[in-house]
């Protein structure tokens, strides 16, 4: 394995652009092998996985317990795609042997031949193999076809050989309706809504007709921004928003009341600007008579950031624990896993003596708690900068979690002191001042008090940009 890296990383850019071209074709051929050959090793390792732990005494219904989320720990995948990723191997080597040699040809990628197995998850073995037969991807049936023509052409053909169970299926979606929320760049997010086609045709037709009368009546807001107004304000029932549901938004007192750059982290989101998150808080104005934001305070050890623990005799995580998991930990902690956190975990088991402290917790989600107490699974707290938990696969490897820095912190090393950040900027009641003058004579500190920097609050002064 080591080689064939080495080699990889010895390929350098050919003189021509054919050259190239070829070298990206070949390339993707190689990723698409690569897949195909993961997908092999992926149904082998289910094997003998189930052959140990039937050899162990596991009841033949939990056999296979834990085999996915090893399969993407190991691709670096969250352990919830586990699933998804050994179905999608077990399907290609079993029953769709075309679409198998498709993606090891390289005239399938990973992703198309993910399509082809979904779109024909809801047929028996018999029909699924019919359909695979029928469609032969590896004689270049869907060579050029998009996702969409992939789609379009296998769930014609899953429809050919068993329309009850296609139409079953699109019956029972139904009950799959959902609402997801995703973050977006730029301090936005995104809010899905999984829905029935008449429910999502209705809704956006409501929403539109909104935008298009408050237009006709003079507004000036884009129309899809009347639309996501709309929206937020018929669910939540007050403009702008709710107010009474707990957000948290994580952030310094320095970048709170002092101005400082120093980002923020908003819970379910991630990190976000110092200024967006001083202007949520502080811009939130009584609207109803009554303060809509409390602040609570966190305490975290200097130059490492890591919060001060919080310690209970208790058998299941008090409020104020659990609330504390949810600031420290932000998602699940399982390695490469970003879902909500459901579950507050005892790192070392109660049944273990595990003490209920936040050393010995962590949040996970549903899926990461269950497949953590199957057996062979063990973690453990390790030391570390920040909370680290060392997490150990029954085949013996080890993967480490350490939950994300709250804020950024000062060095050890640098002197304590009340006021954190100074910054200089030109006097703004300074007139045409001579860019050839020193800028120390014509600057002015904005610390907000007296500081080490030899300027003053508001006058003109040098300022070295010290901290203290």
């Amino acid at each position: 394995m080591g080689d064939v890296v080495q080699t990889l990383a010895s390929v350098r850019p050919a003189s021509t652009g054919a050259g190239m071209i070829d070298q990206l074709r070949m390339l993707e051929d190689l990723k698409s092998l690569a897949a195909a050959k993961q997908a092999e090793i992926a149904v082998a390792f289910d094997a003998q996985q189930r052959r140990e732990q039937a050899a162990a005494g596991m009841p033949a219904e939990e056999l296979g317990a834990g085999v996915a989320a090893q399969v993407a720990l190991a691709r670096r995948e969250p352990p919830a795609r586990g699933s998804r990723l050994l179905g999608l191997s077990k399907a290609l080597g079993t029953e769709m042997p075309h679409t198998l040699t498709a993606l090891q040809t390289g005239q399938l990628n990973e992703w198309r031949a993910t399509l082809v197995v979904k779109e024909t998850a809801c047929l028996s073995a018999e029909d699924r193999c019919a359909v695979d037969e029928e469609i032969a991807a590896d004689t270049g049936s869907l060579a050029g076809c998009g996702d969409r023509a992939v789609i379009a052409a296998v769930r014609a053909a899953a429809y050919r050989r068993d329309p009850h169970s296609v139409t079953n299926r699109a019956a029972h979606a139904a009950n799959e309706r959902t609402v997801i929320l995703r973050p977006a760049p730029d301090t936005m997010t995104r809010l899905t809504a999984l829905l029935p086609v008449a429910q999502g045709v209705a809704a956006y037709a409501a929403l539109t007709r909104h935008a298009d009368a408050r237009r006709s009546s003079g507004d000036d807001r884009g129309k899809g921004a009347i639309m996501a107004d709309h929206l937020v304000e018929s669910v939540t029932g007050t403009p702008g928003g709710a107010s009474s549901i707990e957000v948290r938004l994580v952030m310094t007192d320095r970048t709170l009341l002092q101005g400082d750059s120093e980002p923020a982290r908003l819970a379910g989101y991630g990190i976000v600007p110092a200024a967006w998150a001083r202007k949520t808080v502080l811009d939130q104005g009584p609207e109803t008579g009554e303060f809509t934001t409390w602040l609570r305070r966190l305490y975290t050890a200097p130059g490492t950031g890591e919060l001060l623990a919080m310690d209970s005799k208790a058998r299941l995580f008090p409020a104020g624990l659990r609330r504390f998991l949810q600031i420290r930990d932000d998602t699940c902690r399982t390695p490469y896993c970003d879902a909500p956190i459901r579950h507050h975990d005892h790192i070392t088991p109660w049944h273990q003596d595990g003490p209920t402290t936040s050393t010995n917790a962590q949040g996970l989600c549903e899926a990461c708690n269950h497949t953590k107490e199957t057996a062979g699974w063990t973690a453990r707290p390790i030391p570390g900068p920040r909370h680290t938990v060392q997490l150990q696969t029954p085949t013996g490897h080890t993967y480490h979690s350490t939950a994300p820095p709250t804020t950024r912190h000062r060095a050890r090393d640098q002197p304590m002191g009340r006021y954190v950040s100074c910054r200089c900027e030109p006097h703004p009641t300074t007139p045409n001042r001579d860019p050839h003058e020193p800028t120390s004579q014509r600057y002015s500190c904005f610390c907000k008090g007296p500081g080490t920097c030899g300027g003053s609050p508001g006058k003109r002064g040098p300022c070295a940009g010290q901290r203290r």
